[in-house]
């Protein structure tokens, strides 16, 4: 059976066997395991990030998997234009941003923003982003920011 590769996905229609868990316009992890490929639902937020866990549905039906529209993965980007917003403000063209989701399916971006008068020379993402269009999804461009464990040897400043 061909199904849909890993990734996250919006769902389109209801799933046919379990509307209430897998209703249209859910976001949703598709994955495998040793018994195959499975669909799953968000479980918790943190950092923008959503975390995943069991219990997980047996994706079996490809009919309805044919129907999930694939979504870029979470992570850090940057923007291919100038956004302006209602309220007044703007983020550049380039803007290194955080790609999240709401549990609708729909983007979220956070922006980098570096605080000043912080000792670290770090990047922050707020907490509350803005909600795109689908259209901007497509275009942003992948930063490839390396993550970093924490790490107790890390030289500290004196």
């Amino acid at each position: 059976m061909a199904l849909v590769p890993n990734g996250l996905y919006r769902t389109t229609i209801p799933h046919p066997l379990e509307p209430e868990t897998f209703p249209a316009g859910r976001l949703v992890y598709v994955g495998r395991k040793e018994d195959g490929p499975f669909v799953v639902v968000p479980h918790f937020n943190e950092n923008n990030r959503w975390f995943w866990r069991d219990p997980v549905t047996p994706l079996t039906d490809e009919s309805w998997a044919g129907t999930l529209k694939k979504l870029p993965a979470e992570g850090f980007y940057t923007l291919p234009r100038a956004l302006e917003f209602e309220s007044g403000g703007r983020w550049l063209e380039n803007a290194i941003v955080q790609l999240g989701y709401d549990r609708t399916g729909h983007g979220i971006l956070f922006v980098a923003e570096r605080r000043e008068t912080m000792e670290d020379n770090a990047l922050f993402f707020s907490d509350r982003g803005h909600r795109i269009e689908d259209d901007l999804l497509e275009e942003l461009r992948w930063a490839p920011i390396l993550p970093v464990p924490d790490s107790p040897e890390a030289p500290t400043r004196h």
